[in-house]
């Protein structure tokens, strides 16, 4: 595996911007996520690193090379696209195995039978090993993806929200075991999802994009904690983080013209008056959603709770984070 490295990386589109100045390090053996809405610029950045797209500037550095010059083959790695890519004329054995028959890698027959077989198992198509693409359904096609490239040991992996096509069950296993592998391997990848608890579960780090920039870049729980700006606040976190004019609750420092209140910060039995308006049984939890003056406000209370809509609590603020006019965080 390898440490890989972005140095004011540029990509344009006519007049679009695909990402502007990326500048980012991805640790030898992280699992790094880009996360970030449609058009951003994720995919953007993992085509540019594989060399499926030129750079318009900037620098991709894969094991302290330069690989400007250097085609998608000679950068060794290993891409899972959105959209799976199979051949459907093989068998899906044939299909894990293409890779290593590479005249590149050149792998022996009885190691070729051991990785597939490995893969199959922790992919849970072993069953399937001998139907051809086309007899899979959607699931299992895109799990045919990612096992293509988990056969492989290249210096990075990069992976363009290869669970977007699975049903919840097989997205939470198969999370854990990506998660697994990753960690066992030692492997460095580069994962791309719109989904949050897809980042805070995985990742190593997390780098959120914008409109094309990398806007922070730290580990889920410093981005999570510590977000700079309210775009980045409300990237992560699930209820969304609560967003309430300043002048709500007062006491923010000069400024500051709105809080984020994570649901999870919100004091009971104490502060302001609060209609329930909804009430969320979910098990491990409960989430109430409040009307606070016309304000929409969702926070935790006790599973075992007994809270109906139409009554009403008291709230107030714990640990709010602050944001200007321009939702740039105030600490």
């Amino acid at each position: 595996m390898a440490e890989v490295v972005l140095k004011n990386l540029s990509k344009s589109f006519g007049n679009d911007v695909g990402v502007e100045g990326i500048t980012m390090t991805i640790p030898d053996g992280a699992f790094v996520v880009l996360l970030g809405p449609t058009g951003a610029g994720k995919t953007t950045t993992l085509r540019l690193i594989s060399g499926l797209e030129k750079a318009d500037a900037g620098e991709v550095w894969i094991g302290g090379r330069n690989v400007a010059n250097e085609t998608p083959a000679q950068r060794d790695v290993a891409m899972v696209f959105q959209q799976y890519s199979l051949y459907p004329h093989l068998t899906v054995k044939d299909n894990l195995a293409f890779p290593l028959k590479s005249p590149i890698l050149n792998t022996p027959p009885d190691e070729i039978e051991r990785k597939v077989a490995e893969v199959a198992d922790v992919l849970q198509i072993s069953h399937k090993l001998h139907n051809k693409a086309t007899e899979l359904s959607g699931g299992e096609m895109q799990r045919v993806s990612i096992g293509r490239a988990l056969v492989r040991e290249p210096s990075i992996y990069l992976m363009d929200e290869p669970l977007s096509s699975l049903d919840a069950k097989l997205r939470t296993d198969l999370r854990v075991e990506l998660k697994r592998i990753q960690a066992n391997l030692g492997a460095t990848l580069l994962y791309v999802t719109h989904d949050q608890i897809e980042a805070m579960t995985m990742a190593t780090h997390v780098g959120v994009l914008n409109e094309g920039h990398l806007v922070q870049f730290g580990t889920p729980r410093e981005i999570y904690e510590n977000p700079n700006s309210l775009y980045v606040a409300s990237r992560l976190g699930l209820p969304r983080i609560n967003v309430l004019p300043a002048d709500l609750f007062g006491g923010t420092p000069d400024g500051t013209d709105t809080i984020g209140l994570r649901p999870e910060h919100i004091l009971q039995g104490e502060g302001q008056d609060a209609e329930i308006k909804r009430v969320e049984h979910l098990g491990d939890q409960t989430r109430l959603h409040l009307d606070l003056q016309g304000h929409l406000v969702t926070t935790l209370a006790n599973a075992d709770t007994t809270y109906t809509p139409g009554a009403h609590i008291k709230i107030a603020p714990k640990d709010p984070l602050c944001f200007d006019t321009n939702g740039n965080r105030i600490r």
